[in-house]
């Protein structure tokens, strides 16, 4: 049974990416950062199952290295965690616009690092990075979360031809309007304006996500590398 590290794996796509996988049959190690209610929830929900909930702050390079250390050999590395800020971009100071770099950006590059070493050895392995439609198409008012999101992207098409030659595969899922806890933050008028315009005509769920994770980690993939799943419902095309 191989191992699958999700980061951010337990709560709104990342629960149900873990879930998904531990279903598919790999033993899962799902990664949090802060909210230990949401964690210990998700664990309880999974009882019975090869899953183990662990507390890793991925915007410390520190950090990661002692966890993935613990952790030992990796199959498949999802880097879902990710932060974002509806504001101006010249309200946001310094230090908070390194902040969601660190954990949007530098923190699912520095995962990945870690996990090298160990594929390239065994010549096979899969990283799968979460993007964000805002990350091809440009949000305003969250200029550093789409640019974030968009170097995910040329992140994922540079690694993939980087490690294509040791067997590994390196692929992006761009989720759309996805009903989480973030954005049912927007309120239902906003959500209704955005749903009026998704060709599709409704919201996708946290499992529209993981099935395309699931897919692209399977052998039925094996023969895809450095691509972009969009899951969107057609707004971004």
């Amino acid at each position: 049974m191989d191992t699958a590290v999700v980061t951010g794996g337990t709560r709104g796509i990342g629960a149900a990416v873990s879930e998904t996988l531990l279903d598919s049959g790999w033993r899962v190690v799902a990664l949090y950062c802060k909210n230990d209610l949401k964690a210990t929830e998700f664990e309880e929900s999974q009882k019975g199952k090869p899953l183990t909930v662990c507390r890793c702050d991925i915007s410390s390079s520190e950090e990661i290295e002692r966890v993935f250390g613990e952790i030992g050999r990796v199959g498949l590395l999802v880097n879902n965690a990710g932060v974002s800020e509806i504001s101006l971009l010249t309200d946001l100071s310094g230090q908070r616009i390194s902040e969601l770099i660190s954990v949007d950006l530098t923190g699912a590059i520095l995962c990945s690092k870690a996990v090298i070493p160990s594929m390239v050895r065994e010549k096979k392995g899969s990283i799968i990075n979460v993007s964000s439609m805002w990350g091809e198409a440009g949000a305003s008012c969250e200029a550093v979360y789409s640019a974030a999101k968009a170097g995910l992207i040329g992140f994922t098409k540079a690694l993939a031809k980087e490690l294509a030659p040791s067997g590994i595969r390196v692929n992006c899922v761009s989720p759309g309007f996805i009903q989480t806890e973030m954005n049912a933050s927007l309120g239902s008028e906003a959500i209704a304006d955005i749903i009026e315009e998704i060709p599709l005509g409704k919201a996708g769920t946290p499992k529209d996500v993981a099935a395309a994770v699931e897919f692209l980690a399977s052998e039925k993939a094996g023969y895809i590398t450095g691509e972009v799943l969009r899951v969107n419902g057609g707004l971004v095309i």
